[in-house]
């Protein structure tokens, strides 16, 4: 109180000392924006930085969800149409399923596999099946997140994947987030799925929250490396639901723990909202006119151990993760006794996820019984590893290093007649070949000494005979 004193005698002192705690605010706490909202009615119950331009990453899928979606429930698709991966599909960036171009798959089990393991080939298949292409079905994209009230957003693909024109915030996904539980609740099956079985390979969701938190019920991951660790996610307890979005996390790991907190502070607080000042509903939040923050250096600069990806494993706790936001007293959390009953989110990541079979996902038409076990079957065949054969080595002889004299030395030994075993030797092999050097020519028999040349005897002198006396 004795702090207080004189910051009530000036109240010019209170600006002074809100300047400097902006100074000491770290850079990392101004990169991330966290959302809560009650699902049914908009409710804001906590906004940091939520306006605040920023790259969606895979976030992107919810809304290529919503519109595929939208076309099955009017009629325009058939979750059990087949589609087809084009090479685009084919070469996108992972993650992917990686199928080759010509592969067929339903819309339901691209579904599956653009939601669980946020398969950006998948997303593209998706998009070519509905939109026709990538840029007819951005502008389905754009044109419902007009309809939805989306005013920060923009799309230019359908995964997410880089691109300077893919903007939202965290308030329109929170906005999308709604419109998926309002508008598709007999598809919203599709965003807690907690794992796909593709042959043999089994993907645990992205969503770290799935099967770990009590009553998590959605929604999807992203991550590139401008925009960070973001998620939506979403749980029900006692009948009410609520909406948590991070965008900016510093790993995996990190946004499903801060999601926590947000859940579990909206719902400790639930009781205690006439305490504070209302915030309005989602919709209503102002839009702040700035760039998206690029967090491409902290996210995957030179001091990052490993390679970040969506599919991050960072098992590192920050000691964020155990405390409060915005002067919040941790009192409040103990409010409706939910934390008596449950672990910290620190706690609750290290956990197994709930136990359950995974989803089959596959190739080719809508199977069921026997035929889907066959279908199964050839999906695990397909996935197996390329064996490879044995490696060759190829020893460079002293005096040849030119490819092209091995060549000839191989083609050489090509033309050399085989012999069977018990063959007599043919006599006309020890002549020299005419293509073959003459020092190569075995000699037909070793000379003898007495069989060198014979120098020529040198001339004797004539002498006159000596007359006789």
């Amino acid at each position: 109180m004795q702090f207080l004193r004189p910051l009530l005698r000036n109240p010019s002192k209170w600006i002074l000392a809100l300047a400097m705690l902006a100074v000491v605010t770290p850079r990392m706490a101004e990169a991330e924006a966290l959302l809560v909202v009650e699902a049914d009615t908009g409710k804001v119950l906590q906004a940091d930085n939520a306006t605040m331009p920023w790259y969606p990453a895979s976030l992107s899928k919810l809304m290529t969800a919503y519109v595929t979606l939208t076309a099955v429930k009017e009629g325009r698709v058939s979750l059990d149409k087949l589609l087809t991966v084009s090479p685009i599909a084919a070469s996108q960036s992972p993650s992917k399923m990686g199928f080759r171009p010509g592969t067929q798959v339903t819309v339901d089990n691209a579904l599956k596999m653009m939601l669980v393991k946020s398969a950006n080939d998948m997303a593209v298949v998706l998009a070519e099946g509905i939109g026709g292409s990538i840029d007819g079905f951005s502008v389905m994209m754009n044109q419902a997140a007009q309809r939805l009230g989306m005013t920060q957003t923009s799309y230019v693909n359908p995964n997410g994947l880089p691109a300077d024109g893919q903007i939202t915030s965290a308030r329109d996904l929170a906005i999308l987030a709604r419109a998926i539980i309002r508008d598709l609740p007999e598809y919203e099956y599709y965003v807690h799925i907690p794992s796909i079985r593709f042959g043999r390979r089994v993907t645990q969701n992205f969503n770290k929250l799935i099967g770990r938190y009590p009553g998590a019920d959605g929604f999807k991951t992203g991550f590139i490396c401008a925009s960070g660790y973001n998620l939506v996610a979403s749980a029900t307890h006692d009948g009410k639901r609520l909406i948590a979005v991070v965008l900016g996390a510093s790993s995996g790991r990190m946004r499903a723990v801060r999601a926590a907190q947000l859940l579990d502070r909206g719902f400790a607080n639930n009781g205690l909202s006439w305490l504070r000042p209302s915030l309005g509903t989602v919709d209503n939040l102002v839009p702040i006119d700035a760039s998206p923050p690029n967090l491409h250096d902290e996210m995957c600069g030179p001091k990052r151990k490993r390679p970040a990806s969506d599919e991050d494993e960072d098992t590192v706790a920050s000691s964020a993760s155990s405390s409060t936001t915005n002067g919040e007293s941790t009192a409040t959390f103990f409010a409706s006794g939910l934390q008596a009953a449950m672990p910290k989110p620190s706690e609750l990541l290290d956990l197994p996820p709930a136990a359950s079979e995974p989803v089959v996902v596959y190739t080719g038409p809508t199977r069921t019984g026997a035929a889907l076990i066959a279908a199964v079957a050839a999906d695990s065949e397909k996935d197996q590893p390329v064996k490879r054969g044995k490696r060759v080595r190829v020893v460079v002889r002293a005096g040849k290093p030119d490819a092209a004299a091995d060549a000839k030395s191989e083609a050489r030994q090509a033309a050399k007649p085989v012999r069977h075993a018990n063959a007599k030797p043919d006599a006309s092999a020890a002549k020299p070949v005419a293509d073959r050097p003459a020092a190569a020519a075995k000699p037909a028999a070793k000379p003898k000494a007495a069989a060198k040349p014979k120098t020529e005897p040198k001339p004797q002198p004539k002498t006159e005979a000596k007359p006789a006396g």
